[in-house]
């Protein structure tokens, strides 16, 4: 009985540390671009405007893929982590490198991706989408490693 309430200590313990960081990155990812992701995806919800209805599906595409690829990051490094120190790390690691890789994704294509999203390219909004996921894949597996 004793080793189940630690066990269930050290998952409250992890839990409030994860979702604050998940948290943080969310709010992280929503400053460090030059457009509202939840106003457009809010201004989509209520209007039959197709170009503002596709903004809002790109900057879901663009946002949960920011999120998915955060949290294999910080599920990896739940189970890496030897310390609560340790996956608060890997955390903030993770949302500074999904930033950086938007911005270089940004850099390296013909095209501003700042601008398709909220102009309703939702090509843009999946393919960021992805690439977020893919990051946090591969950081993932390096903090294994």
């Amino acid at each position: 009985m004793n080793e189940q309430v630690s066990n269930i200590l050290n998952f409250l313990a992890y839990l409030g540390v994860t979702l604050p960081i998940l948290a943080f990155g969310i709010v992280a990812f929503m400053v460090t671009t030059p457009y509202n992701e939840y106003k457009l995806i809010r201004e989509g919800a209520s209007t039959d405007d197709p170009r503002k209805v596709n903004a809002a599906k790109a900057a879901a595409h663009d946002l949960g893929g920011k999120i998915i690829g955060l949290a294999i990051v910080l599920a990896s490094a739940v189970f890496h982590s030897v310390s609560l120190l340790d996956l608060a790390l890997w955390g903030i690691m993770g949302i500074i490198f999904q930033v950086a890789v938007f911005y270089l994704f940004e850099l390296v294509t013909p095209f501003r991706v700042v601008s398709e999203i909220p102009n309703g390219n939702v090509s843009v909004g999946i393919f960021a989408s992805r690439l977020s996921v893919a990051t946090g894949l591969l950081m993932a597996a390096l903090i294994s490693y």
